[in-house]
């Protein structure tokens, strides 16, 4: 029923900012919760961060705390994901994945967009 679609990706210098975009088709339920996660190639896939869908809770892997920033635009249907001070190791797949609040289940996945940041 939802569909995650993500933008916003690209190629950026050390120290650039990027912006991304995780937009759903599809209202999702109330309780969902909004997860960004990235992988590199030869990596498992780590956890960036997450927004309940209200927006009223965010949380932040230790590695990207303090440069990125995630937001829900009610207005656009979106979950963003704003990262400043980019840096080489920041590099990967950024998906964004939707799961309920009492499940570690995530029903909704998007393609993901390439983030490649150079030195």
């Amino acid at each position: 029923q939802v569909q995650l679609v993500e933008s916003g990706g690209g190629l950026v210098q050390a120290g650039g900012s990027l912006r991304l975009s995780c937009a759903a088709s599809g209202r999702p339920f109330s309780t969902y919760v909004i997860n960004w996660f990235r992988q590199a190639p030869g990596n498992e896939r780590e956890f960036v961060a997450f927004i309940t869908w209200d927006g009223y809770s965010t949380s932040y892997a230790d590695s990207v705390k303090g440069r990125f920033t995630i937001s829900r635009d009610n207005a656009k249907n979106t979950v963003d994901l704003q990262m400043n001070s980019l840096k080489p190791e920041d590099t990967g797949l950024y998906s964004c994945a939707a799961r309920k609040r009492s499940s570690i289940h995530y029903d909704y996945w998007g393609q993901g967009t390439q983030v490649t940041v150079s030195s």
